[in-house]
């Protein structure tokens, strides 16, 4: 056992700073733009807001804006926060005594105080600036780079898989599955690898034919290039790129932004899909990973270029952003669980639910670092 811990830490220290720049690089754009969204909804709104703070703990440095607001970076940079006239904590939990002995002039500035449509517009902010961040970035990503292309041709095909079960042959190009087309050979994986065990029906293109096919993609644990194992749908059909092949498509800006939103919807559908399969069975939850796991994936994205960091920047940004809208109490879901409560009962909860909701809240986030943190062990030691 002490073995495996110490090959735990030989392997993450030994990439600490390839890891640990990008990482905060790519965590520090998305906490931001997540904090930013609360923040400018809750200015809009009227709301003093006192605290922006970039990581938690003890403040490494800061300033005051001309409102009273302290901005600040701090020693811990594993999230961040944005604190409100009238909170007691980070998490926006409200304090009754200090409520209650607010004259008038303060009220009009406190956030507990707003209209619950006010309050859930400013909670949302965070998880919607996320989103936006991620579809602004692809865009940018195809205006400015285009959208790499490979025909989804059929070079070769293995012995018993489920391409060679459905009639595929060499040469065959897939033109469209379960009636969407296909315009690239990446465009096919993507499909066939969040349909395992699902059979789809693929149009292919036989010399001057058009032959109709049906294949049931299995299940496969598939490593990438940097070793990393993920678990997708699999044929079992290669494409042997050639040179000049592969075509870099030309992208307007307005298309560049419908591909940005297509883009954000795949990562927000294949994120869902995949909890929901955890909680049935059908997916592995040893994928869900934590700090450790993400600087470990930034380090090896560096490698290839920053378009791949600000890339994966996008992936992260959809991710916390869905997280942060899970109805756990301490979560931003949480809060808007509350205020859809208030809104139907007329009144909020009483404080007493409140700080039972955001007491179990609290032991759900830390059960599930700690789950994610073992998993990043685990990962670390087999890698």
């Amino acid at each position: 056992m002490l073995e495996f811990f110490q090959h735990s830490f030989n392997t993450l220290s030994h990439g600490f700073i390839g890891y640990i720049i990008p990482f905060l690089f790519v965590l520090t754009i998305v906490v931001f733009f997540h904090e930013l969204g609360h923040f400018l909804v809750a200015r809009w709104n009227g709301v003093k807001v006192l605290t922006f703070s970039l990581g938690f703990g003890p403040e490494l440095a800061g300033f005051n804006d001309r409102h009273g607001t302290r901005w600040k970076i701090s020693a811990i940079p594993l999230g961040g926060y944005v604190k409100f006239f009238g909170d007691e904590s980070e998490a926006s939990t409200p304090s009754s005594a200090a409520l209650e002995g607010m004259t008038a002039d303060e009220r009009k500035g406190s956030f507990h105080h707003k209209r619950v449509g006010q309050r859930a517009a400013i909670v949302a902010a965070g998880p919607i600036a996320n989103f936006i961040l991620a579809i602004v970035i692809f865009t940018c990503l195809f205006t400015f780079f285009g959208k790499p292309s490979t025909t989804a041709k059929v070079d070769s095909i293995q012995a018993g898989s489920a391409a060679e079960k459905a009639g595929f042959q060499s040469g065959d190009i897939i033109k469209a599955i379960d009636g969407k087309v296909i315009g690239s050979f990446s465009d096919m994986q993507r499909i066939v690898g969040t349909k395992a065990g699902e059979q789809l029906a693929f149009s292919v293109k036989r010399g001057d034919a058009t032959v109709e096919l049906k294949g049931t993609p299995e299940l496969r644990e598939v490593k990438d290039s940097f070793g990393n194992v993920h678990r997708l749908g699999v044929l079992g059909i290669t494409r042997a790129t050639a040179a000049g092949e592969v075509t870099t498509e030309r992208v307007n800006p307005a298309a560049a932004f419908v591909l940005g939103v297509k883009e954000t919807w795949f990562v927000v559908d294949r994120t869902i899909a995949y909890i929901g399969g955890v909680f049935t069975g059908r997916e592995a939850a040893d994928q869900i990973g934590g700090p450790m796991r993400i600087a470990q994936i930034s380090g090896q994205v560096a490698t290839i270029g920053l378009t791949a960091l600000i890339h994966l920047a996008a992936v992260l940004s959809i991710s916390i952003g869905l997280l942060n809208l899970f109805p756990v109490p301490l979560l931003d879901g949480g809060h808007l669980l509350f205020y859809a409560v208030e809104a139907v009962r007329g009144r909020p909860l009483s404080e007493r639910a409140q700080e039972m909701g955001f007491r179990i809240g609290l032991g759900l986030v830390l059960m599930l670092m700690v789950f994610a943190t073992y998993n990043d062990i685990l990962h670390l030691a087999s890698s």
